[in-house]
């Protein structure tokens, strides 16, 4: 994962490019817009970036189910362990956005992020107000999501998702708005202290305490860590409605987990600490470190760029996790794919007019979108999709290895 971390750090300057064990739980479903910001800036801006011509606009892929996609924000803090980056902040704080199914026609919509999470991204970048770029115009990427919306009625799944290193939550967020309009509850887990900034209950957004120096962390180790973030995040949703007002609607006997890059690796650590997750996917990430043999016996799936996490490629812990993975599983490689083509940071690059990877944008979200929307559907919801039984013809790019 040394190479995905690498990419990983560089998608904070993408996404800021794009726009020239049970603790206790507390909740809030507002989080404050302004906020001080405290940032550590990377030497220079993208050497791609240019001068704006006009303001940018940016528009995520509208999302295909019948329900519309309603966010709540929640603040939920895990009074039996301290902060692991920053112990002297308390125990660890974590910021989460919930995305349900909600009625058609109802609520407003979401903004894509808080102003102060738009100004970590900025100011960690150094871009000059000449740049055009402002937290206004980020924070208003238009998701289509709603917030306000009135919920649909039922129970469904719980996916949990986790954005790549030094991402914030909100990157992930065409999947999430994907997924809960066809019927999932989605939480997307901000982890504290290692993005851009992730607004908290008390509005700052602390800045990255590891982001720096990637080069000094244990993956491992951060792995493990995000593992335990994700599961106090499923402690707390299925644990009566003190956490979240709308936990009513989780399927508590359906529970997912997926990420990309860092995220992935994270999804696979935390099946292997928490039973309670019938199923995985990872998206482009390297395993920290690979199961081994016997010990994830449950669905996975593996969804990547083909140059790199094909059989026998660079990304080797595909290879062995591959071999050691015991329940239903698949490994997909996409052509003309890079790093970020599972996540939004593409579509908003190719918007503001930076060159983008060989594979359209929007089929990088629509394809990441189908194969884990059909691959939740078979293994938490028990509808088969014959999407996964092979090759389509209707998505050439996708092959299925080995």
């Amino acid at each position: 994962m040394k190479r995905d971390h690498r990419l990983s750090a560089v998608a904070a300057l993408a996404l800021a490019a794009l726009v020239t064990g049970t603790g206790a739980g507390s909740a809030a479903t507002t989080t404050p817009s302004a906020t001080s910001v405290t940032t550590h800036a990377f030497d220079s801006a993208p050497a791609t970036a240019t001068a704006p011509t006009h303001s940018f606009r940016g528009v995520l892929p509208v999302p295909t189910g019948p329900h519309a996609a309603d966010e709540e924000v929640i603040h939920l803090t895990d009074a039996s362990r301290l902060d692991p980056w920053v112990p002297s902040s308390g125990p660890r704080r974590l910021t989460v956005t919930m995305v349900y199914p909600a009625v058609p026609g109802t609520g407003t919509p979401a903004p894509y992020m808080t102003l102060g999470e738009a100004a970590g991204i900025i100011q960690r970048q150094k871009f000059p107000a000449s740049s055009g770029i402002t937290p206004q115009t980020l924070s208003g990427v238009t998701t289509h999501a709603f917030e306000g919306a009135r919920p649909e009625h039922g129970k469904y799944p719980l996916v949990v998702l986790s954005a790549a290193a030094e991402n914030p939550r909100m990157t992930l967020t065409s999947l999430a708005t994907e997924l809960a309009g066809h019927g999932y509850v989605v939480a997307l887990v901000g982890h504290t202290y290692e993005d851009s900034g992730e607004t908290l209950a008390n509005g700052e957004t602390p800045s990255c305490a590891i982001c720096d120096h990637p080069e000094t962390n244990d993956l491992d180790v951060q792995t493990a860590g995000r593992a335990r973030d994700e599961s106090f995040v499923i402690d707390q949703l299925t644990h009566g409605n003190t956490a979240w007002r709308l936990a009513h609607l989780i399927d508590k006997h359906a529970i997912g987990a997926a990420g990309h890059s860092l995220g992935g690796a994270a999804a696979a650590a935390t099946m292997l600490a928490d039973p309670r997750v019938r199923a995985g996917v990872d998206m482009d990430g390297s395993f920290h470190p690979a199961p081994k043999p016997g010990r994830l016996n449950r669905p996975f799936l593996m969804l990547g760029r083909a140059d790199n996490h094909s059989p026998g490629g660079t990304g080797t812990t595909w290879d062995q996790t591959w071999a050691a993975l015991g329940g239903y599983k698949k490994w997909l490689t996409v052509s003309g794919a890079d790093h970020f083509s599972f996540a939004d940071q593409k579509v908003l690059q190719e918007q503001a007019g930076f060159p983008t990877p060989p594979l359209s944008p929007e089929r990088g979200v629509a394809i990441t979108r189908a194969y884990v929307r059909a691959f939740f559907d078979q293994t938490l919801k028990g509808i088969h999709r014959p999407l996964l039984d092979g090759p389509s013809p209707n998505n050439p790019e996708v092959l299925f290895q080995p």
